[in-house]
């Protein structure tokens, strides 16, 4: 895949990313660069080779289930930016 000047402008666009007209060039060049290298990435076979998260080996520490009362609510939305009822206040996001 081919990025060229008119992509870079309009990706630095979508971003917000104020660039100047001289570095569009050098970061077409810079993002062809990435891009074959990710395709090269894409004819490594991984067949067999499980995702993972860590190069170490390690686990999680697991601890007990406890049910508790939920502490103190008021510590809890103390640093709130506005609570009612010990309940957090939020702006309406759906109609």
């Amino acid at each position: 895949m081919a990025i060229d000047a008119a992509t870079v402008r309009k990706v630095a666009r979508l971003a917000r990313i104020a660039e100047p007209e001289e570095r569009i060039e050098a970061l077409t060049q810079e993002l062809n660069g990435i891009m074959t290298w990710i395709e090269q990435l894409a004819e490594v076979d991984t067949d067999g080779a499980e995702p993972l998260t860590s190069v170490v080996a390690t686990g999680l520490p697991l601890r007990d289930d406890v049910v508790t009362m939920g502490g103190e609510p008021e510590v809890v939305t103390g640093n709130a930016p506005k609570s009612v009822s010990n309940f957090f206040v939020v702006p309406k996001v759906v109609e």
